[in-house]
């Protein structure tokens, strides 16, 4: 059986929380009170953090989808052959055919 980890509220949480608390007494406020409201304070802010952790494992999954589907589209990109056009295609052949013809007309003068 898996034992489930009491949460605890850090003692960061419970020095801010005390010292909010400390901020907004009241007068003939009692320290079982004050203890009660500190509790809800620190409660209160280690449910904040939570939230803004989520948030933040949120957003890094979503740049990481972006990041995933980006370079999926850039291989696909560069495994696509490139298709030229009848253009591109017959100029080599022709600078050739008009090279080779040039070469052939010069030997025969000579």
């Amino acid at each position: 059986m898996t034992k489930y980890k009491k949460q605890t509220t850090s003692d960061q949480s419970l020095q801010e929380a005390q010292a909010i608390t400390k901020g907004t007494q009241k007068p003939g406020q009692t320290k079982e009170q004050s203890k009660l409201i500190a509790q809800g304070i620190a409660k209160g802010i280690e449910q904040y953090k939570k939230q803004q952790k989520a948030k933040a494992r949120e957003k890094d999954k979503q740049r990481k989808k972006i990041a995933k589907q980006a370079s999926m589209v850039e291989t696909e990109q560069t495994n696509e052959p490139r298709q030229f056009g009848l253009v591109h295609v017959m100029i080599p052949w022709g600078l050739l055919v008009i090279s080779w013809s040039g070469f052939i007309i010069m030997s025969l003068n000579n």
